[in-house]
């Protein structure tokens, strides 16, 4: 009957998110050979991205490329960035590891991807990026980015939560 399926969809509106949400972790450490991410999944952003330049002088195309989703781990996904003012943005940039197609696409997983606004990341962002690739080919070049959150953090309706801010170590 009627009542009986309503009901179900209530349980199904009401105690699915908690599960879902009690189940996501607030640091998911991972190691693969260009980065290491801790990542939220309470968030579903990174927190911290470690990383070395490895190609300033790459030349893959990332043509037909595009963010994924990771398996095992609960990340953002493309409805986070759609029609709002945020970027897709890499953490470890895409153009310091396109030595070949195969590392430049292990740049393109959601665990390496922030919610940036689009002029931060388009301007002083990639401004950023090309001055440490211009410093990795003569030294070698560790950087450290932190992301930032507060309790006054917008979450979007798709549930990821927007950083307060970046901060990015260079280290020559």
């Amino acid at each position: 009957n009627i009542y009986n399926h309503m009901k179900k969809i209530l349980f199904l509106l009401l105690v699915l998110p908690t599960i879902l949400y009690s189940q996501t972790r607030d640091s998911v450490y991972v190691k693969n050979e260009i980065f290491e991410i801790v990542y939220s999944e309470i968030l579903q952003q990174p927190n911290k991205v470690t990383y070395e330049i490895q190609c300033p002088n790459g030349s893959a195309s990332r043509k037909g490329m595009d963010f994924y989703r990771v398996k095992d781990i609960y990340t953002s996904d493309g409805l986070d960035y759609e029609k709002n003012e945020w970027d897709k943005g890499h953490m470890a940039p895409a153009a310091a590891f396109n030595c070949d197609t195969e590392t430049l696409y292990k740049t393109f997983s959601y665990l390496n991807c922030a919610l940036q606004q689009e002029n931060l990341n388009r301007g002083a962002w990639r401004l950023l990026e090309a001055h440490e690739r211009e410093l990795a080919k003569t030294h070698k070049i560790k950087v450290v980015i932190r992301v930032v959150f507060d309790k006054n953090c917008q979450v979007l309706p798709t549930g990821a939560t927007v950083p307060k801010g970046f901060y990015k170590y260079i280290y020559v």
